[in-house]
């Protein structure tokens, strides 16, 4: 198995899988995706295209000495694993996505649909857009700046719906003036902060926010994808907490057609974004159920 973390993470966020998943007999590697951690970090923004990103998850498949492999993603992550499957079929066999639906290819313009919207606020992505931007409100500041935005998106502390939403910042502010403060969420101990902030801290955040940096670039070198189903047998686990879920939530009514091969959707109630971290028991009993149930 192949686990793929999301932004702003690390190998460190399948800490509580890879010792069930040893356990029930399986092989599983968490890697730190290019960019993060102890994994190179090239200069060059296209260098964390998603063509890139697949290779590279072929690459630790072969550097592991196997032929295929189950791929696992959260977050960025899952998409990650979606496209890897899509891309090299018969090195992934079966995928697992946690937090964001499987969506086809194609529509607009990534860059110009976020940029519609919010209105006269700026959605997250559109911010991490331009290099050093995010960077300058980050890096001053980092375990705090995670700590906020992990909080955001944590069932527990995420702030009250009726509230300023924390995916977006007044044309003049920042992110972090709507994330939540005093509190670090139930399944963020201070060490595992430590954990995430340490590799930041040495890394700078620029290497994560290049992958939001080509989704322009992405969607011109996968244009042959649009539309196309993910074939592979799959399975989904989402937070109904998560808005990853509700915003995609039509994505996930048309699984029938776009996961042809999904044997489980599975929605957790009062859980977040964080969902292998928030819930790892349940997250663990489904996807050991579900690698059981996959052909040898």
């Amino acid at each position: 198995m192949l686990l793929v973390h999301g932004f702003p993470e690390s190998w460190y966020s399948w800490r509580h899988q890879l010792p069930v998943l040893a356990a029930a007999g399986y092989r599983a590697a968490a890697i730190d995706v290019r960019g993060y951690g102890r994994s190179s970090r090239p200069g060059d923004v296209a260098a964390y295209r998603m063509l890139d990103l697949v290779a590279d998850n072929v690459a630790v498949v072969r550097a592991l000495g196997e032929e295929s492999a189950v791929i696992v993603g959260h977050d960025w992550g899952a998409t990650i694993a979606a496209d890897s499957a899509l891309l090299e079929p018969e090195v992934f066999r079966a995928v697992g996505l946690l937090s964001v639906p499987y969506a086809p290819h194609g529509g607009p313009r990534p860059s110009e649909v976020f940029a519609r919207m919010g209105g006269d606020e700026e959605f997250y992505v559109s911010r991490f857009q331009r290099p050093g931007r995010a960077e300058a409100e980050i890096e001053p500041d980092v375990r705090g700046w995670l700590a906020g935005f992990y909080a955001a998106m944590s069932a527990d502390t995420m702030p009250a719906p009726d509230a300023p939403d924390p995916h977006f910042a007044g044309r003049d502010g920042a992110l972090r003036d709507r994330f939540p403060a005093g509190r670090l969420p139930a399944w963020l101990s201070e060490h595992d902060l430590d954990v995430y902030a340490g590799e930041f801290e040495r890394t700078g955040l620029t290497g994560a926010l290049n992958r939001y940096r080509n989704m322009d670039r992405d969607w011109e070198d996968l244009a042959a994808l649009d539309g196309a189903p993910l074939t592979q047998p799959s399975v989904f686990i989402g937070g109904r907490s998560d808005a990853s879920t509700m915003w995609l939530a039509d994505a996930i009514d048309a699984y029938p057609t776009t996961l042809p091969g999904l044997t489980g959707c599975h929605l957790l109630d009062d859980c977040g974004h964080w969902i292998q971290q928030e819930r790892p028991a349940e997250v663990n009993r489904i996807l050991t159920d579900w690698l059981a149930s996959l052909p040898a």
